[in-house]
């Protein structure tokens, strides 16, 4: 069954009835269902080592933080150094998650023969 895809199919749909009406409830959960199905299917197929996602599963916690810090802080001026908080989280994230994928890639073109 493809639950993410249908998530992703579902959250568009719901994306777009909340662009229709102007914005409310229907965009916001539209936008959340359909990440959530992309984030699955891009880690699934990053894990597996079928394909890299790092960017942008490393993007993922370095927005969250951003978007953490400019909301606990609330004064614009001070975005630019929330950044540069924020991008050694994004490095370190990207490093491991394309450390992980290599792994992932090896194993998957070596297959241990079948017994």
């Amino acid at each position: 069954m493809p639950v993410s895809e249908i998530a992703i199919f579902a959250g568009a749909v719901g994306l777009i009835v909340g662009l229709l009406q102007g914005g409310g409830p229907a965009l916001i959960v539209g936008l959340i269902v359909c990440a959530l199905g992309v984030v699955e299917v891009t880690a699934r197929e990053h894990f597996s080592g079928f394909r890299s996602h790092s960017v942008l599963l490393a993007a993922i916690p370095a927005v969250g933080l951003e978007a953490g810090l400019v909301a606990a802080v609330r004064q614009p001026r001070l975005s630019a150094p929330l950044l540069l908080m924020v991008a050694p989280v994004f490095a370190l994230c990207f490093w491991l998650l394309r450390k992980r994928f290599q792994i992932a890639r090896q194993a998957r073109l070596v297959r241990r023969p079948a017994p």
